[in-house]
Parts: structure tokens; sequence; C-alpha cells
């Protein structure tokens, strides 16, 4: 059992912390660290979960033997860093990081100090995502064409302005880094390196004045491509499809829970296999990261994601942010 200590108990601290918390015999939370206390006392005293006064009480504590980052963007690189000069393991949520440079130095910090380091992105762990990883991999979609994700949320529309998730210096480019980072992060597993990204991020209907409509342009080294929707005043939607020259894959559900295969036809017409729709309901992706987590620290399988896509991920998101109003490709670091 992995003692570990969550940094941020808002809502999605909370949700991380619920997932796992009693019901995992990988992991669990026994200390927190937050911004405003007050708000967190009452959850901490029914999680079991005692509250510090602060981040460096929680690294100070030998029991503690990880810690998880939900935190603003802003602080996960210098949290990253010290959180491995204290020798703990560390799982910090998306984005990583909002520079490419902030995220080397942050892995180059865990590898010195030769701690576990993971990244919240738990949509690569649905059943779902696996069963399309494995069909790009093993050739049959055919030659992959493009790839398509989107993803949306009601949560702009109830955003009060001057929170940090409505600052566009921690949350720029629209719904990139609540939402669109993850449908980057899903196309960089199945198609690998992003060569240059086109953005438009207009604002349409969230009372804090941010972006909340996004829409992007991607083109791959392999010469593949791709584009991605976010919306952070929209209702709850999620879509990722993969075509490819022999059929086409597709996942949707706001829980990723619906999958359908559509074969491509013959010359004549006819289909060259019936389109499958098949259904995975239920799976937590939360308790799945976090139990990946734990076996990685301790010395089980390696975490899924690399470092070197945590850095790519990031580098895609900067170029993302810079091409925003350009009307330009912008070419990734």
């Amino acid at each position: 059992m992995l003692r570990t200590a969550i940094i941020g108990l808002g809502r999605w601290g909370q949700s991380l912390v619920g997932s796992v918390q009693g019901k995992s015999d990988l992991i669990r939370f026994t200390c927190a660290a937050t911004g405003t206390r007050a708000k967190a006392e009452g959850f901490a005293a029914s999680a079991g979960i005692e509250l510090k006064d602060s981040f460096e009480a929680v690294l100070a504590d030998p029991s503690v033997e990880a810690v998880v980052l939900a935190t603003p963007h802003l602080q996960h690189a210098e949290q990253v860093a010290r959180a491995a000069e204290a020798g703990k393991h560390i799982f910090v949520e998306k984005p990583f990081t909002l520079t490419k440079v902030s995220a080397e130095r942050a892995v180059a910090a865990a590898a010195r100090a030769g701690v576990t380091l993971a990244l919240g992105h738990n949509r690569r762990f649905h059943p779902n995502m696996h069963r399309l990883r494995a069909l790009v991999r093993a050739g049959e979609l055919g030659t992959p064409l493009h790839g398509h994700g989107e993803m949306a949320s009601p949560t702009g529309l109830f955003l009060p302005p001057g929170g940090w998730r409505t600052d566009p210096d921690q949350s720029p480019a629209g719904g990139m880094t609540g939402l669109g980072i993850h449908l980057v992060d899903g196309m960089i597993d199945l198609f690998g390196a992003v060569e240059a990204v086109a953005c438009q991020s207009v604002h349409r209907a969230a009372p804090s004045g941010a972006e909340d409509t996004t829409s992007v342009l991607l083109r791959f080294r392999s010469g593949q491509t791709g584009s991605l929707l976010a919306f952070t005043t929209a209702a709850p939607t999620y879509r990722f499809m993969v075509a490819g020259s022999a059929a086409t894959a597709t996942i949707t559900g706001a829980t990723l829970d619906s999958f359908s295969l559509q074969p491509v036809p013959t010359a004549s017409g006819v289909p060259a296999a019936p389109t499958t729709h098949d259904t995975v309901a239920g799976f937590d992706t939360l308790r799945a990261e976090l139990d990946a987590f734990a076996q990685a620290a301790q010395g089980g399988t390696p975490y899924p994601l690399t470092p070197a896509e945590m850095i790519h991920g990031v580098a895609v998101l900067e170029a993302i942010i810079a091409a925003v109003g350009t009307d330009r490709f912008v070419t990734v670091a």
C-alpha cells in the first residue's frame, strides 16, 4: 500500500481521493495540504486524511512515500522538483507543465532523484482506448489517415471571473489545459510525434470572458493529420475517432463507454464486414491510473506514459498556445 499525500483538495483532488480511498489495495491517501483548509476539512475527515498546514510539512513527513499534485498548472514544475528532492514518488495532474523547458527540468529532477513520475491522462487506461491502440498498432485499420477528438464540458458556464481556471496565464487556449490536452495525449500515444499545429480559440458564452471554443489542426511527423475540438460551455461530450484505409474506429460517450468499428466496403459497395458496436460501462479510469502509479512506484510495471511523451505533450500544447490568433501552422519544438 503506497502511503500518499494529496496536494490540492478542490473538486478534482477530491475526485482522485474518492476513486481509490478504501477501494484500492495498492494506494491510500494518508494526508493532504490544500490552499483553503476550511473548505477541505469535512471531506478530509470523512476520508480519513490528516490535513497538514503546507506542502513543506507534507514533504517533511517520512511516512509519506508519494505525492499527488492536483494544483494550479503553473505550480507543477516547482512542486515536482521539490517532491523529487524530498525522495517522494510523484503523480501530477495534466497539463504536466506549460512550457517544454519546464517539463524537461521536472523530468530531469525526478530522474536524478530516482523516483517514479506519472502524469494524469486517465483516458489512456480505459479498455476502449486499449482496444483502439491495439487495432492501430496491429494495422487492422489499414493506413491511418486522420485522428479526430472532441471534448466538451459545461463548467465554463459556472466559473466566476478571477479564478485560476479562467486565468489565461494558467489556462491558455480555452479548453486546451482542461480538456484538449487529453486528446493531444491520445493522439501522441496512437500516432507518435506531432510536427506542427494551427489553432483558433475564441470566447462565445463563458460569463468569465474566458475563451470557451477551441479548435486545433495537427500534422504528425508520419504525414498523418489530426484535429480536435474543445468546448467549456457545452454539454458533456467525448468522441475519439481514427479513420483508416481499412476501417474507422470511434469511441463515444462522456465516460468512453461506446466503441464502434466500421469496415470500408469493397469496390462493389458490399461491406467487407458488418459494423460492430460494443459497450464497456462503469470503468473507473481514475482508479486505474492511480493503481498503475502505485505499481510503478513500488517496482512493478513501469507507468505507461513515458517521460518523453510527457515532454512532447507539453511542447505540442506550447505550440498550440503560440498558434492562437496567427492563422498559420506553428512548428512543435
